[in-house]
């Protein structure tokens, strides 16, 4: 029997997964900071965590999907700094819209959200333990900071030695009363015109990474089974993540399996407003279906990058077109066959289901999945043009296209938007009526009628069926 396994990133390799507990699957991942709209970059990262949660579901699993929001960071800050408003609006705004983008693209597998601010008095807690055990120091009027030499074994996810760690990333964690460059700050102490809290440890507000760690040993514990996110993230996040809860906990490792998605750009470029590439959820969705996106992502593996482009994008329609197609065909099935035909078809639909799913256990390869079905389809059209697919058999294809698509979320079984025109359905009764009379010129000449309307005539021993070009 085929077992899952997954790249983890700690290991560099493919490790076989091995729950903590039997069919108990607690994963993380990394949420939004809720300061502007979601672009289509995040929401690579979201919908393949959501395809892989889908995932483990249909295997039997029982997944308690995480996700934190950033709800206070210096870029909230920062906007409404700009806009004349108040961070928690700011971050209020942009949750909401965050929570409506991701249900317009299908990603539903969330089992909890969990706010930053909420977990203020966790977050503080934290900051006590390491304190306690002199991981974290306090510089007066300013924070308190991790220590990076009381944790040698920082660097061992992203490969980089402590003396690498020396890009502080955001304005947080600036001082120049730091003992190393790279420490980072757990807790800033109270700034004129900033969002605060009073606490034990002194008024102020939350660093960037301790949010993380307090929010998983909430839900989890100190250890869980995957810690995922964008590759973007793995230094410095995921090696403070590492460094704060197992010097807290001593406990290794933080999490058993470290999942990161590979970076999307757009036309070989990185996304940036200045360059006018940049492209939120909400713009994608005002010229494509949403069900167009998860298939760019699912057509590349989620460690691989993406380069999108509208050519893609086409691709990725004409391809969800063509699957529908295939499923609408399953249904007009309605033949019996000898029971040695219906044998042959069984293999080839077993083989088609066993191979998919081998691919999607060797560390969610949905790219070689989906050539799965291609090859299923590729070899299942010509036989029901010829009347040669028993309807047992064309069950069997469709029940095993609805497990995919419970996975990826394309929505394969949908009822078509558009209804075919009148004078188009009453041209194409003119038309099976002259091949029925065996008048083929007549009925070329009305397969060109209904082509100059948009549509398109497909004869199948099942009788003819029109289609949009």
């Amino acid at each position: 029997m085929p077992m899952l396994k997954i790249y983890n990133t700690l290991n560099r390799k493919k490790e076989v997964f091995k729950p903590r507990t039997d069919k108990r699957v607690d994963l993380f991942v990394c949420g939004p900071t809720v300061y502007d709209y979601v672009h289509i970059g995040n929401a690579r990262t979201y919908v393949a965590f959501d395809i892989i949660v889908r995932y483990l579901r249909t295997q039997g699993n029982e997944v308690f999907y995480l996700q934190n929001i950033t709800d206070i960071d210096d870029k909230i800050i920062a906007r409404a700094n700009t806009e004349g408003t108040m961070a928690k609006a700011v971050a209020q705004k942009f949750e909401k819209a965050y929570h409506e983008d991701m249900e317009a693209i299908g990603v539903r597998s969330v089992t909890k959200h969990a706010r930053a601010t909420d977990h203020i008095f966790d977050i503080v807690t934290q900051v006590q333990k390491l304190v306690a055990k002199k991981s974290a120091y306090m510089i007066l009027d300013d924070g308190y900071y991790f220590d990076l030499k009381a944790f040698p074994t920082y660097g061992k996810l992203s490969r980089r030695t402590t003396e690498g760690a020396e890009d502080a990333v955001s304005r947080i964690d600036e001082s120049t009363q730091k003992r190393n460059k790279g420490d980072f700050c757990l807790w800033k102490f109270s700034r004129s015109g900033e969002p605060s809290w009073p606490t034990k440890i002194g008024e102020g507000r939350p660093g960037w990474h301790i949010e993380d760690t307090a929010i998983t040993e909430t839900n989890f514990g100190a250890t869980y089974d995957i810690h995922g996110g964008a590759r973007d993230l793995i230094f410095p996040h995921h090696e403070a993540e590492i460094a704060q809860m197992e010097s807290i906990s001593g406990i290794s490792p933080l999490a058993r399996y470290w999942a990161h998605t590979g970076f999307l750009t757009v036309n070989g470029n990185k996304m940036s407003k200045s360059l006018g590439n940049f492209i939120t959820i909400r713009n994608f969705l005002t010229t494509h279906e949403s069900a167009a996106l998860r298939m760019i992502v699912a057509s590349a593996h989620y460690r691989s990058p993406i380069d999108y482009t509208e050519r893609i994008a086409g691709q990725a329609e004409e391809q969800l077109r063509r699957w529908r197609e295939f499923a609408g065909r399953l249904a007009t099935v309605d033949k019996k066959l000898p029971a040695k035909a219906e044998a042959a078809f069984e293999k080839d639909i077993k083989n088609a289901e066993n191979e998919f799913y081998e691919e999607m256990d060797d560390d969610f390869n949905t790219p070689k999945a989906l050539a799965t079905i291609n090859t299923l389809m590729r070899r299942i059209n010509p036989l029901i043009d010829k009347g040669k697919l028993a309807s047992a058999a064309a069950g069997r294809i469709e029940k095993f296209l609805i497990a995919v698509d419970a996975i990826f979320g394309f929505e394969l079984f949908r009822q078509a938007a558009e209804d075919i025109p009148e004078e188009v359905e009453r041209l194409s009764r003119l038309r099976q009526e002259a091949r029925t009379q065996r008048n083929w010129a007549e009925s070329d000449r009305l397969r060109e009628e209904i082509q100059k309307l948009g549509y398109t005539v497909d004869d199948t021993v099942q009788g003819s069926r029109v289609k949009m070009l």
